[in-house]
């Protein structure tokens, strides 16, 4: 069963959200993980391409966006219509909505803000996963 961790960022912007979810990434790759990044559109999905080639003065994280599976970290969105590569180990959803295909993951991070609206959404999708018998963690950054 897919474990879940919520993280709260301090800073109610996209670009902390982003940052985060390079972290998360970075730690996953780390650990001989594949990921899959998840957005809520095309424009979010260029801003976190944007992100991984340059978050890092020392450092770029190597990706492409779905469909290519070539690589081990994988970024896609609500308006791609196909999942995301099989066997996937960890997904980062930055959507303010349950991905269909969340199950197919081991681990899966979601990123919320502290914008009313984002927690909000964060607490519905909490609810879902709480009442399907998802092991939950909480962190606030």
């Amino acid at each position: 069963m897919t474990q879940i961790t919520f993280y709260v960022c301090k800073v109610s912007t996209l670009q902390s959200r982003l940052l985060l979810a390079c972290r998360l990434t970075e730690k996953a790759r780390e650990h001989g993980m594949s990921v899959y990044i998840h957005m809520d559109s095309a424009r979010t999905t260029e801003r976190m391409d944007d992100f991984l080639w340059g978050w890092s003065d020392t450092s770029f994280i190597p990706h492409a966006i779905a469909p290519d599976s070539t690589v081990k970290v994988l970024l896609g969105d609500d308006d791609f219509s196909e999942e995301p590569m099989e066997k996937c180990d960890y997904l980062i959803n930055l959507s303010n909505t349950i991905p269909s295909f969340f199950t197919h993951f081991k681990r899966m991070a979601e990123i919320l803000d502290p914008r009313e609206e984002n927690l909000r959404d964060g607490r519905q999708r909490y609810r879902f996963y709480q009442e399907k018998g998802y092991q939950l963690d909480y962190h606030r950054l």
